[in-house]
């Protein structure tokens, strides 16, 4: 990174969206300073820096914000073409295979991840839970795509930008199985993902910022803790 640049990454510890952006920083090998974000009670800055959305991530790169993460990772790609390995394909197509399977994974995967959280009753989880089953059979196809049936990395031999969209996730899919006895990415099922899962963890930027999943666990049982009681309450 040049002297010149400052880069400030706006976040909170258990957001898979600002890991998704950490990832990729190390990744380039890009210094930062990180700003962790209370979000009851956000600061001046976030809230000018993101005043649509009011949410984490937001990189800011010399005084100018970026806002989403899916964004900010090719906004990093692009900026710092000369640190580390690109993330995105060179290759038009390829690179429009990988744009494709990181919006199946916020769409599909992610999506019904949050409502998991959010359901009612044990009915409406179990429902969305199917939904994120599909969406992992669906994506063990994408892996197998994108790695031309290597399975190594979405990337190919090496991490891309498909594998730091999923990889933001890494230590919330190890709380999942904690918590339900199960696995999302079940190497009987999904054996290109269950070893995925297990390669990703061994990367150094991997080991650098995922969460601890101790405390991912218990995150994830204070968020259901606490949309029960909502929900018993409405």
């Amino acid at each position: 990174m040049a002297g010149r640049d400052e880069l400030k990454l706006l976040g909170h510890w258990a957001s898979a969206y600002v890991t998704r952006v950490k990832l990729a920083l190390h990744l380039k090998g890009v210094s930062y300073e990180y700003v962790e974000e209370d979000l009851r009670n956000k600061s001046d800055l976030l809230l000018a820096s993101n005043p649509v959305h009011k949410t984490v991530p937001v990189l800011i790169h010399n005084g100018n914000p970026i806002r989403e993460s899916q964004i900010i990772v090719q906004y990093i790609d692009e900026v710092f073409s000369g640190a580390g390995n690109f993330l995105l394909p060179a290759d038009p197509y390829e690179r429009a295979v990988a744009r494709f399977w990181a919006a199946y994974i916020d769409d599909k995967l992610v999506a019904p991840w949050k409502k998991v959280f959010r359901a009612k009753t044990e009915e409406e989880r179990t429902a969305w839970m199917k939904q994120m089953f599909v969406a992992v059979d669906v994506l063990e196809g994408g892996l197998k795509e994108c790695s031309k049936g290597k399975g190594c990395f979405f990337g190919g031999d090496s991490v891309g930008y498909v594998d730091v969209m999923l990889g933001g996730a890494v230590s919330f899919v190890h709380a999942n199985d904690v918590i339900t006895g199960g696995k999302l990415f079940d190497a009987a099922k999904t054996p290109l993902l269950a070893a995925w899962l297990e390669r990703f963890g061994e990367l150094d930027a991997a080991k650098a910022v995922l969460q601890d999943v101790d405390r991912a666990v218990e995150h994830t049982k204070v968020q259901y803790a606490r949309n029960a009681a909502t929900a018993a309450n409405n």
